[in-house]
């Protein structure tokens, strides 16, 4: 019985089977989530009796680290090494091209996987780059993490586990303030139970305990995925990754949106129902001469204007062995100034860990030689 990625009421049903007070289940809960807990032996305020079924009946399985890669910027690129997962499906909303190529992963499915997660230090805070499925089936032409396909989806626990694994590991050198963005391999909204399975404890404050303020979602634009999160009572915040400023252009670069063309996604996004405190955040890569003209920035002006709360996110594309290249500082800088005064706010991000691959759309499982030394075994 695996315990990692269970809620605390699944939790106080195990105690409850086994013939314990349900409370004991939300102790298990606190002690993994909370205080990063990973041997059952070490959760000291259960009965020694309750420890010994538990170490017979039940298990944490935390996946390996295969290896770390450390970055000047201080950055880690984890590489993690899953096991088997004998279990569910695929989802299949998806364009026509990547149902083909979930078809083509479907015999794979039960087969171990490597996924990738980044660890970020900056002042004030740290941000965790999580991935929700080992490799992509949305084949955006200008990320490397499309060329591995769709290797299977992650359970919750496996999603949990690229946060829980660096907190501990770096949690002698931890800021005060924690982000979570679900922005490595995969299409979050294509793997939708597991992952708000795991975003609902990394919110909750008796669980990881981080804000929704600070837990951000990334999609390349899964409609029906939209409108679903958009119903959930607890969910993190919604990131678009809209890289084209018409229809033509986003078709070559995100096939995605031949199924769900601009206008279905902007529809979306019109009724999408932010909170008080939040934007609507549009992440745009930008690639030298292919998306980065004066008049391309002018189209995202106009395709924005109806929203209410948006912010763009300007992303200099990370370089890989794809036939693209980084748009100039001054492109860069002349398509943020036309979307600023024109009243929508934008802002520059530059990728943290570009020296180690592991900078957005960097996650293709390479090797580099920036290796950094272990760091300790955790039990």
């Amino acid at each position: 019985m695996e315990l990692l990625g269970k809620s605390k009421t699944e939790m106080r049903e195990i105690c409850a089977a086994l013939g314990e007070p349900a409370y004991r289940g939300g102790q298990i809960y606190h002690a993994l989530y909370s205080e990063r807990k990973f041997d059952l032996a070490a959760v000291t305020n259960l009965p020694a009796a309750l420890r010994e079924r538990l170490a017979k009946q039940a298990r944490i399985t935390l996946p390996e680290v295969k290896r770390r890669y450390a970055s000047a910027d201080g950055s880690v690129r984890y590489l993690f090494s899953l096991p088997a997962e004998e279990g569910k499906g695929f989802n299949t909303e998806d364009t026509e091209s990547a149902e083909k190529r979930q078809e083509k992963s479907a015999s794979r499915l039960r087969k171990a996987a490597s996924v990738e997660a980044v660890f970020m230090p900056s002042e004030g805070r740290q941000t965790i780059c999580v991935s929700t499925q080992a490799g992509c089936a949305v084949d955006c032409q200008f990320c490397l993490t499309a060329q591995l396909g769709l290797i299977r989806n992650l359970t919750a626990g496996e999603i949990l586990a690229q946060v829980l694994l660096p907190l501990e590991e770096h949690k002698a050198q931890l800021a005060p303030q924690t982000n979570i963005v679900l922005m490595g391999q995969g299409e979050p909204l294509l793997n939708f139970e597991p992952v708000m399975a795991a975003v609902r404890i990394i919110l909750d404050r008796e669980g990881v305990g981080i804000s929704p303020k600070h837990v951000t979602l990334s999609t390349s634009g899964i409609v029906p995925g939209i409108e679903k999160l958009g119903q959930e009572a607890v969910r993190p915040k919604l990131a678009i990754s809209l890289n084209a400023s018409n229809d033509e252009q986003r078709n070559l670069l995100m096939p995605i949106n031949k199924k769900y063309p601009l206008s279905a996604l902007l529809e979306a996004c019109r009724s999408y129902p932010l909170r008080t405190w939040e934007h609507l955040t549009f992440e745009y890569v930008m690639l030298g001469g292919v998306n980065d003209a004066a008049e391309d920035a002018r189209r995202v002006v106009r395709l924005l204007a109806p929203l209410k709360s948006v912010k763009v996110n300007l992303i200099p594309w990370n370089p890989g062995e794809l036939p693209y290249h980084e748009s100039s500082p001054e492109r860069i800088e002349e398509f943020r100034r036309i979307l600023v005064e024109r009243g929508v706010l934008a802002f520059v991000r530059y990728s943290r860990g570009r020296d180690v691959m592991a900078a957005c759309g960097q996650l293709a499982l390479l090797e580099t030689t920036a290796t950094s030394a272990p760091l300790p075994i955790l039990s």
